[in-house]
């Protein structure tokens, strides 16, 4: 399986429900740096995963559309908890949107799958695998 990976970050804030997030429950900031890994059998005829640049700014768009945002005030996030996993299916479904949409290009026709990875910090993140 070949893959590529491409970068963006976010800086959100929100809160969350529920005595397991403890402190977490009030509002507060996180800032993640999102990487999107695009996966697939064969190389396409130009020898590449996908392209590249199509990659980077469709994920920039998905970023900008989170990005200094209080998650709390988005209607479509109205009452779910907007972990970092929950946030890297967000991601991965509006990509897979954009692929279905051809966004990325003919080439990303054959892409098998995408993973979506926020890095909460240098310690921990969280990832959402999907198929294509």
């Amino acid at each position: 399986m070949f893959s590529i990976t491409v970068r963006d970050h976010i800086m959100i804030a929100h809160s969350f429900h529920g005595e397991v997030f403890g402190p977490a429950q009030r509002l507060h900031g996180a800032t993640f740096l999102v990487d999107a890994t695009f996966r697939r059998e064969q190389l396409d005829e130009d020898d590449i995963v996908v392209d590249i640049g199509l990659a980077t700014r469709e994920l920039r768009a998905i970023t900008a559309e989170l990005n200094y945002r209080n998650l709390d005030d988005e209607p479509e996030f109205a009452g779910v908890n907007t972990s970092t996993e929950f946030l890297a299916r967000v991601i991965a479904d509006r990509l897979a949107e954009r692929i279905a949409k051809g966004a990325l290009g003919q080439g990303a026709k054959g892409l098998a799958g995408i993973t979506v990875t926020l890095h909460e910090s240098h310690i921990a993140w969280a990832s959402y695998e999907r198929g294509l």
